[in-house]
């Protein structure tokens, strides 16, 4: 069955399938038989909305039979199997209303270790023994809630797949929305999120390479070296101080006047003091 289909089944015409031919499931349960699929055939195969219930579907039915409805009306003993989003579920038609059935559509897998008759299993990691309750298939892999043989519902359920690995733990509510849940994660685990990878950290010199601002080229004319480029024109070597031609030629002049004992000039003194307190 694809996605968001309903099938209709109907018991098959034989002497295996008389006693159970439009009694309720409470009476089949009484009398100790079971619905299996294979005494049953399918009739009818149709699409289905997702606003679509087993409710909805069946006054459709009853109002108008399909022509390719290859069976009788819809009634009590048929089964209604939907596939939601790729969850199946199975349905069987009371008088009014319906009964979810376990166990109805089954998938076959050579590697399976549980069915719907386990009973006994013994899960690793947890005590005791335990059977499967019920069973649920979504996207066409079959789950199973197990219950503990000893303590019954006194005890958390575990949802197994066919294999037996766990799926959910701690479970007090049969396949409820948020069993579901659990089981799509362990379908479609998240993929975890890769971190960019991590560059090593730039030296100043290189950011201001990059960035192509103008400061980066005055930079680049006046810092000493690439190391000294940080965006401030800090690093630069002292400029020398240049001495005027008259200033030289003042203190020329008092060199002479000292050598020669006479007065130095004024004008010479006093740029000699200047000098020398810088």
């Amino acid at each position: 069955m694809d996605i968001n289909q309903f099938a209709v089944y109907q018991l098959k015409n034989g002497p295996e399938t008389r006693q159970m031919r439009f009694r309720s499931y409470e009476k089949l349960q009484q009398s100790g038989i079971q619905v299996r699929y294979e005494h049953y055939r399918e009739v009818y195969l149709g699409k289905m909305q997702r606003q679509d219930t087993p409710e909805n579907i069946r006054e459709r039915l009853q109002k108008k039979v399909p022509k390719n409805f290859d069976g009788h009306s819809l009634s009590v003993s048929d089964v209604l199997v939907l596939n939601r989003e790729g969850e199946i579920t199975a349905y069987y038609v009371e008088k009014e209303g319906f009964t979810v059935i376990a166990g109805f559509i089954r998938i076959g897998s050579s590697g399976a270790l549980l069915s719907f008759e386990t009973t006994n299993f013994h899960i690793e990691g947890k005590a005791g023994s335990w059977l499967v309750l019920d069973t649920l298939i979504i996207d066409g892999r079959e789950f199973f809630l197990m219950e503990h043989m000893e303590y019954g519902r006194n005890a958390a359920y575990v949802i197994l797949d066919a294999e037996g690995k766990i799926v959910a733990e701690d479970n007090r509510n049969g396949f409820d929305e948020n069993a579901k849940q659990q089981i799509r994660e362990y379908l479609h685990p998240p993929k975890p999120v890769q971190k960019p990878e991590e560059k090593p950290p730039l030296e100043n010199w290189q950011k201001y390479m990059e960035n192509g601002e103008y400061l980066r080229s005055s930079e680049i004319s006046e810092e000493q070296n690439y190391n000294m480029i940080d965006g401030r024109r800090n690093n630069m070597p002292p400029k020398k101080t240049r001495t005027s031609v008259l200033v030289k030629l003042h203190q020329k002049q008092a060199e002479i006047a000292k050598r020669s004992g006479k007065e130095v000039p004024q004008m010479a003194v006093a740029e000699d003091m200047e000098r020398r307190r810088k």
